[in-house]
């Protein structure tokens, strides 16, 4: 494949927390070549990105927007994420198809934490990012400091490309440190060079002085010079700032207001000189390039009631046509994105981010291809989910509808899913806390007219007993005009060990119960069983038939079911019945200042902690193991990122059962009667 075809291409994700400004640093992109003839703004809800009522309505991006453009020669696709760590599933998907990305956050010191996860997640992929420190004009600290905070959370050095001249709303410029000119602000138009403010000689000089230093750690030519006190080319810098962003090995920083197109051009012109082409890309991923068959990965599924299905996906070699079959699907269109405009196309080059039409076997981050034998990309990890809703059709007869509608909105989101819990029966929504499925009813409404109710899902607790009982009775005798019905047998009730569900034995001698009527006993025994004396499946109880007896007119399966059940509705509740909860294994993951909240709060929710220790590959956070009922869990997700400014998460699963303390039992069993 040549480089020629792809060198003209990059596709860059715009990643970074909520309300950073990620999507006005897209319409300032937009605006600035000249791809748009007036910004839009948020408030407004005019802006390319987030163009759907759940978004304007928010105020807030829901889902990746794609938006072309071209500047400097090149022809980019930024792809615009969502910022609330709730979606987090979807930057993380977009950015395994990127050549690299921007990290947008505000300059405060105070908030830097929050980028830490996305950091984290670049560079385990080794995806060459920069940072663009986004409304430099309300700064609530120096950029001294600033820089420093973002050091704390990064595993790679920061590399400041630029100083801003003034701070806060005193801002009017910045000095470019590989070429030390300085640059006068204009809202709306590019930064004038100015001469180099004295005052801020000795500041520039220093910071220019740890660019350098860095850039040299990983370029011996450039150490030599330094050490030989001989200033290097700009040539030179800018190549060592290619070569190590490309690598990941550094992080350039860059200044700005995006409201006010304040660093928006020099931030362009440094992706045309320093961000890795696509084919670059393509061999950091390990992909064969001596192949000319189209390979591409889906980064993100979308669904419109109109349109179908349009699949978001990274073209990584050859050139796909429109038409061509993708393993089981034939594509019904090919498409460039702005927004939510499409502009078709009749093929696309290897290094293009294109829309593709009606893949319907597709998933999000599947690898397709023009043939079968072709390799599979990695992809991001699904995120385990945390946070649940009982979902319900407001009207019944849509009840049909919903498991359709659910699938597309999970091949939309695949940080979603849903089950139908066999013992409570209720429809549950798994997201990633209550904006996610806040905005997943939205989309059930709007696409797919189900405006559906929620409520908190039941607990399934189990009951058990704790003592035996023997010699129970249970006779049914009924008689009729014609033949009658007629059951009777004994049966002994035993508890079992934690864990060994149901046991069900039969010690009949001398026919006294038909062998043919013994599994109808064993079906009564079980169907009583599906709600004891509380309300609730019963577990780990053993049942034994020893004796009885027959008529060998009136009786049948159906008496001795019954009988069975007699038996059982006697006997159970003189077994001193308990009710059992879930306990659920926790690992919970936070930065190390936040370990002590997080104790306090697992201890107050009756949770027992296991103990805590370094998380792997994670500089400054610990992992904290704890087992904890599952009936305090539904909203600690909340909890947790409330005490973790945002970034704290936990994985779970289901551990054991355990004895509902005798406090808590009435309150539930009476809770479960109404």
């Amino acid at each position: 494949m040549a480089k020629a075809a792809v060198s003209r291409s990059r596709n860059v994700a715009i990643v970074g927390p909520y309300s950073s400004g990620k999507t006005t640093l897209l319409e300032s992109l937009l605006s600035v070549t000249d791809t748009i003839s007036r910004k839009g703004s948020i408030p407004e809800g005019n802006t390319v990105g987030d163009h759907t009522p759940e978004a304007r309505n928010r105020q807030m991006t829901v889902e990746t927007n794609a938006a072309c453009t071209e500047y400097g020669g090149i022809r980019f696709t930024f792809l615009d994420c969502p910022g609330s760590i709730e979606l987090l599933q979807e930057p993380l998907h977009v950015l395994m198809g990127v050549d690299a990305a921007i990290v947008v956050c505000e300059p405060d010191p105070s908030r830097v934490l929050t980028v830490s996860p996305l950091l984290h997640f670049l560079d385990k992929w080794e995806i060459p990012h920069v940072v663009y420190l986004n409304k430099m004009d309300r700064a609530s600290a120096s950029f001294a400091e600033v820089l420093d905070a973002l050091k704390s959370v990064s595993s790679r050095p920061l590399v400041p490309h630029q100083y801003p001249i003034g701070v806060s709303e005193d801002l009017i410029g910045f000095i470019d440190l590989v070429s030390e000119q300085a640059y006068h602000y204009h809202a709306g138009a590019a930064a004038d060079p100015v001469p180099l403010p004295m005052e801020l000689a000795e500041e520039e000089k220093a910071a220019r002085t740890e660019m350098l230093e860095t850039l040299a750690d990983f370029d011996d030519h450039l150490l030599e010079e330094l050490l030989e006190e001989i200033d290097p080319p700009q040539d030179e810098i800018i190549q060592d700032l290619k070569m190590e962003l490309g690598a990941d090995l550094v992080v350039p920083v860059f200044v700005g207001v995006a409201s006010k197109d304040y660093g928006v051009r020099p931030l362009l012109d440094a992706l045309v000189r320093e961000t890795p082409d696509p084919q670059v890309t393509a061999e950091r991923r390990g992909i064969d390039l001596s192949s000319s068959e189209p390979l591409i990965q889906v980064l993100k599924t979308y669904y419109s009631p109109q349109g179908g299905k349009l699949s978001l996906a990274r073209l990584w070699r050859g050139t796909l046509k429109d038409g061509a079959s993708l393993g089981v699907d034939r594509m019904g269109g090919l498409y460039s994105l702005l927004g939510s405009q499409q502009q078709a196309l009749s093929a696309a080059e290897a290094g293009s981010v294109v829309a593709i039409a009606r893949l319907e076997h597709a998933k999000t981050g599947d690898t397709l291809s023009t043939v079968e034998t072709a390799e599979n990309l990695p992809t991001a990890d699904i995120l385990p989910a945390v946070y649940s809703l009982a979902i319900a059709p407001e009207k019944r007869d849509d009840e049909v509808k919903l498991s359709g509608a659910l699938n597309k909105l999970v091949d939309e989101d695949p940080a979603l899913h849903w089950q139908q819990h066999g013992d409570t029966h209720e429809v549950i929504l798994w997201g990633q806390g209550d904006v996610h499925l806040k905005i997943a009813m939205d989309l059930l409404s709007r696409k797919y007219n189900l405006p559906m109710t929620t409520h908190t899902p039941q607990v399934p607790y189990k009951e058990t007993i704790r003592h035996a009982k023997e010699d129970i009775r249970g006779r049914y005798k009924h008689q009729t005009g014609g033949h009658g019905q007629f059951g009777d047998i004994y049966i002994d009730i035993q508890p079992l060990p934690r864990g060994e569900g149901f046991k069900f034995d039969q010690k009949i001698v001398g026919g006294v119960v038909p062998r043919q009527y013994i599994p109808s006993v064993e079906t009564g025994v079980r169907e009583f069983l599906k709600q004891g004396p509380l309300g609730f499946p019963v577990v780990d109880v053993s049942v034994t038939l020893k004796n009885g007896s027959y008529h060998h007119v009136d009786s049948s399966d159906q008496a001795f079911k019954q009988a069975a059940r007699i038996a059982m509705q006697t006997g159970l509740p003189e077994c001193k019945p308990t009710l059992l909860e879930p306990i659920a294994s926790l690992s919970v993951s936070v930065p190390n200042r936040f370990t002590s909240n997080v104790l306090t709060l697992i201890s107050g929710r009756r949770g027992q902690v296991m103990g805590y220790d370094n998380k792997a590959n994670w500089p400054g956070w610990d992992e904290v193991s704890a087992q904890l009922p599952v009936a305090e869990m539904q909203t600690l997700i909340l909890e947790l990122r409330s005490l973790s400014m945002g970034v704290g998460f936990f994985s779970w699963q289901y551990d054991h059962l355990s004895t509902v303390p005798e406090r808590l039992k009435a309150k539930i069993v009476a809770k479960a009667e109404h």
